[in-house]
């Protein structure tokens, strides 16, 4: 899975108030419909259904929930994510990929993260996202066509994106801005610790998995 370096920027996002963050890390966020910040971040996954399942394999998680560390009776009784641990939903502020190989099994995934966040250095590029929330808001499956430049399409300002909606759909116009970006009220509480951005994945965790898909 995907291991980040130092600890840069531990914020809470998913409120009105603008996340205190270093400038290199404040283009990552925009505001929802409703006045919240969010940060607008990456990661790869296999879609089964309404469930997304990480490339290493394991159970899946839906388009909206809210992460609970499965190891957290032994580590003290933290919440998700913790500095300490690897709990919470991994994700990167990037959409570049070098060095994956192609492979039609996967989507490219854009999420909003909230709640507490974590942000720890990565040193391909960008910074490695751990969140206590996770809203997934686009679907891109074409990512294999991209792969021979290792660039996932072109980079953007978090927006509106404009691939298919995984959450919200409104008669807003497209590319109207973050209009058509609301978080639903109640996520489900995911217990994890496992998750992963994808993007650290060797070619031979490619294979379909074999976990079950059904949630503890």
């Amino acid at each position: 899975m995907c291991r980040g370096g130092r600890l840069v920027a531990d914020f809470t996002a998913g409120t009105d108030a603008r996340p205190d963050l270093p400038g290199e890390l404040e283009e990552q966020l925009t505001m929802t419909a409703d006045g919240r910040w969010v940060v607008w971040a990456y990661k790869l996954a296999r879609q089964t259904g309404d469930l997304f399942v990480p490339l290493r394999g394991g159970s899946g998680y839906p388009a909206d929930a809210r992460a609970e560390c499965r190891l957290r009776a032994a580590r003290g009784g933290h919440s998700a994510p913790d500095p300490e641990c690897r709990c919470g939903f991994h994700a990167l502020s990037s959409p570049r990929m070098p060095g994956l190989p192609a492979h039609r099994s996967f989507a490219a995934l854009t999420v909003a993260l909230s709640g507490r966040v974590l942000a720890f250095e990565w040193a391909p590029e960008g910074v490695l996202w751990r969140a206590e929330r996770q809203t997934v808001v686009r679907i891109d499956r074409s990512a294999h066509r991209d792969q021979s430049d290792g660039v996932l399409g072109k980079r953007r300002h978090p927006d509106d994106p404009d691939g298919r909606l995984a959450v919200v759909s409104t008669p807003a116009p497209r590319d109207s801005g973050p209009v058509r970006l609301r978080l639903p009220v109640s996520p489900p509480v995911l217990p994890m610790c496992h998750d992963d951005a994808g993007w650290c994945v060797g070619s031979r965790t490619l294979a379909p998995p074999t976990a079950s898909l059904v949630l503890t």
